[in-house]
């Protein structure tokens, strides 16, 4: 599979492409993590309510424990502090909730900060690249050597600019038609260019005549 163009100058701009592919990734995933941590500033109110809630609950448990002693009557005085400690509780849990609550707002909304610009730009590099590696591979299965170079030379003719063209010869359809070798493999290797590849080398030829 071809999965970089074999031109310098093409396979330069798709690692040039990569690398900042890359670093608009790793940019978003510090974006989400810092609004996930700035987001995340808001359950210390409920860490403070946790934490005054417990303990709260531990004194008001260890007064109950203390009156509880207290002959005769230590039960029946040790209820209000044993229900005093509940409602304590209940606070401590309300603070839980709080900060599980922010927790999930701050991860949601560090992970849509983030993934959204990310495939974005993802999805059209992945498209961008799957195209390439597509149109490169279908090539290379016709570009065998140097005598397939006719197909391409006529797929240049069709696709190419007309200034590219008329550098290569002033009637390059007729030059095509009359099968000249260097107009070919000139025109062939404009539309190689266009797909990454390059064009078969003398060895090839050598081979595809035989």
């Amino acid at each position: 599979m071809i999965l970089y163009a074999q031109t310098p100058w093409r396979r330069a701009r798709q690692l040039l492409g990569d690398l900042l592919v890359l670093g608009w990734v790793v940019l978003w995933v510090r974006v989400g993590q810092w609004v996930y941590d700035v987001v995340g500033l808001l359950a210390a109110p409920g860490r403070t309510l946790e934490a005054a809630g417990s303990s709260l609950a531990e004194s008001l448990t260890s007064a109950g424990d203390t009156v509880a002693r207290v002959p005769l009557v230590g039960d029946d005085v040790r209820e209000p502090f044993t229900a005093a400690g509940g409602a304590a509780d209940s606070i401590a849990d309300a603070g839980v909730e709080v900060q599980e609550g922010v927790h999930q707002m701050a991860l949601l909304l560090g992970l849509t900060v983030a993934a959204i610009p990310i495939l974005l730009v993802a999805g059209v590099w992945l498209v961008v690249r799957a195209r390439f590696v597509s149109r490169a591979r279908a090539a290379g299965r016709i570009l065998d050597s140097a005598a397939d170079l006719d197909l391409f030379a006529l797929r240049a003719l069709a696709t190419q600019p007309v200034r590219a063209l008329a550098r290569v010869s002033d009637d390059p359809a007729n030059a095509w038609r009359r099968r000249d070798p260097e107009v070919v493999r000139s025109l062939a290797a404009l539309e190689l260019r266009s797909l990454g590849l390059r064009e078969p080398s003398a060895a090839d030829d050598a081979v595809g005549s035989r």
